[in-house]
């Protein structure tokens, strides 16, 4: 019999802040990713509107990989992350763009 898949897995040691300093930092990911899909949207799909909807493509992939790659414990990055996405947001929902 094989091991199940949690047998597989490694044991985290955060602590509370950090569990919710690294919940938050995830939701600012998704907020931003979220906004550059309104802005996809919004967009439409004239011609003269593509090389910019290819770049908020670009930005929100990029958005989706930098949540893929965060960790709870990594401390240092995850408050970078939750600053660097929050200004983001706000620009994006003051500028539009």
């Amino acid at each position: 019999m094989t091991d199940p898949v949690i047998g597989n897995l490694r044991p985290y040691t955060w602590d509370s802040e950090q569990s919710v300093a690294y919940e938050a930092a995830i939701e600012a990911i998704g907020a931003v990713v979220g906004a550059y899909s309104a802005l996809i949207a919004e967009a439409g799909n004239p011609p003269a509107a593509q090389d910019k909807i290819a770049e908020y493509r670009r930005l929100r992939t990029a958005c989706q990989e930098e949540r893929k790659a965060l960790r709870a414990e990594d401390t240092e990055n995850v408050a970078r992350v939750r600053a660097t996405y929050a200004a983001r947001l706000r620009e994006l929902m003051e500028t539009g763009a």
